[in-house]
């Protein structure tokens, strides 16, 4: 049986984190907000404030793995912030994240948004990207495990 609660995604940048959140049923993704990064310390408050006013302890993070799947430089920095959330409860969970934002920025375009309405979605977008490819990963080892 597929698990139940919402999931709050985070496309974490140097400036900015990218925030998506999911239906009761982990079916569908939907951009939330872009928070503008200040420090770790309020960044996390933020992000547990955040979780706490949906109710869950799951937080998803795309992971910047390096072509190659390596865990390159800007992974490391993703990694530090989990690792400051775990400290407050929260349970982290990690998705490569690679060319989320090339399909965030994409689908930004094909709706028709110009490029200064597009700078101030794409985190979000790109958070809900991450966030429906894990909840369709999922979903297909739910598939799987069905016995008929």
């Amino acid at each position: 049986m597929k698990p139940q609660g919402r999931i709050v995604a985070l496309d974490v940048g140097d400036v900015r984190i990218g925030i998506a959140v999911c239906d009761e049923t982990r079916t569908i993704a939907s951009p939330h907000s872009v928070y503008k990064r200040v420090g770790f310390g309020p960044d996390v408050r933020h992000i547990k404030a955040l979780c706490d006013s949906f109710g869950t302890h799951s937080v998803l993070c795309g992971l910047p793995r390096n072509m190659d799947g390596s865990v390159g430089f800007q992974a490391k920095k993703v990694l530090a912030l989990a690792q400051q959330l775990e400290a407050t409860g929260l349970h982290v969970i990690y998705q490569d994240e690679r060319l989320t934002t090339v399909t965030a920025e994409r689908a930004l375009i094909e709706g028709g948004m110009h490029r200064e309405e597009r700078r101030d979605h794409v985190d979000k977008v790109a958070a809900a990207v991450i966030l429906q490819q894990y909840l369709d990963t999922l979903s297909h080892l739910d598939d799987a495990n069905v016995i008929e």
